[in-house]
């Protein structure tokens, strides 16, 4: 119970962290538009589209590392002993 605790934690906080980066990255680069001038004087011109597909990506991306970063922490907190941990604090 103590690993799939903290792994919940990790991966409620992860789904936090990308859901509100997924709509900071809508909201400002959704429709914007960027033009440059290149080596020869050419206008190349970029269109930003915040895609549903790619908002999930994103969120599958901050799963995963929210999985992959509380591995660790999860395995440190169910070999500690219940007495020690109280303790220690």
């Amino acid at each position: 119970p103590v690993i799939a605790s903290v792994m919940a934690e990790s991966m409620v906080l992860s789904m936090l962290g990308g859901g509100i980066g997924s709509l900071v990255a809508y909201g400002l680069f959704n429709g914007y538009s960027v033009s440059t001038l290149g080596g020869g004087f050419t206008q190349v011109a970029f269109n930003f589209a915040v895609t549903p597909g790619l908002l999930l990506q994103g969120l599958s991306w901050a799963l995963a590392i929210g999985f992959i970063g509380g591995l660790l922490p999860a395995v440190r907190a169910a070999r500690l002993p219940v007495t020690a941990a109280l303790r220690s604090n």
